[in-house]
C-alpha cells in the first residue's frame, strides 16, 4: 500500500466525519431506504430530479453505519448530481470501489455498495420497474 492508498483512506475518513449532503431533502422526487444487516448499516437516500424527470439535481442521505457505508453514501451523493437515472442504474460495485479508491475486503463490499443499491432501487421504484419496501444487501 503506497502513499495513494493513505490519501484515499484519509478521504474516506473525511467523508465519514464530515459527510456531504447529509440530511433529508424537503421535496425529493423519490426516497428509498436500505440496510446491511451483517454490519448494521442503514441508509436513506433522497433524490430530487430536474424538470426533465431524468437528470439528478440533488441527492441527500441519512442513516447510521460503519465508516465505509457512510463515506460511500457521502461520496455518491456528490457524484450523482448532474448525472441521469440511466447513469445511476448503469453503476456497479466496481464503480463504487473505484470511487472509494481503496481495496475493500469481501465482507466490506456490502457496506460500500449499500448507498448505490438504495439509490438504484429508489430509481427503479420511481420508474415503476421495482416494488420493494426496503433494500437489503442480503438479497
Amino acid at each position: 500500500m503506497g502513499l495513494g492508498s493513505d490519501m484515499y483512506r484519509q478521504q474516506i475518513l473525511d467523508h465519514y466525519k464530515n459527510p456531504r449532503n447529509y440530511g433529508k431533502l424537503e421535496d425529493p422526487t423519490f426516497t428509498h431506504v436500505g440496510e446491511n444487516p451483517m454490519c448494521g448499516d442503514e441508509i436513506r437516500m433522497d433524490v430530487r430530479l430536474e424538470d426533465d424527470g431524468e437528470t439528478i439535481e440533488r441527492v441527500a442521505f441519512s442513516g447510521d453505519g460503519c465508516a465505509i457505508s457512510q463515506a460511500s453514501a457521502s461520496m455518491l451523493s456528490t457524484e450523482l448530481a448532474g448525472t441521469t437515472i440511466d447513469d445511476l442504474l448503469e453503476m456497479d460495485r466496481d464503480d463504487v470501489i473505484d470511487m472509494l479508491g481503496v481495496d475493500i475486503s469481501p465482507m466490506r463490499v456490502k457496506c460500500a455498495v449499500l448507498a448505490e443499491k438504495v439509490a438504484q432501487d429508489g430509481a427503479e421504484i420511481y420508474r415503476g420497474e421495482l416494488d420493494v419496501e426496503k433494500t437489503t444487501t442480503e438479497d
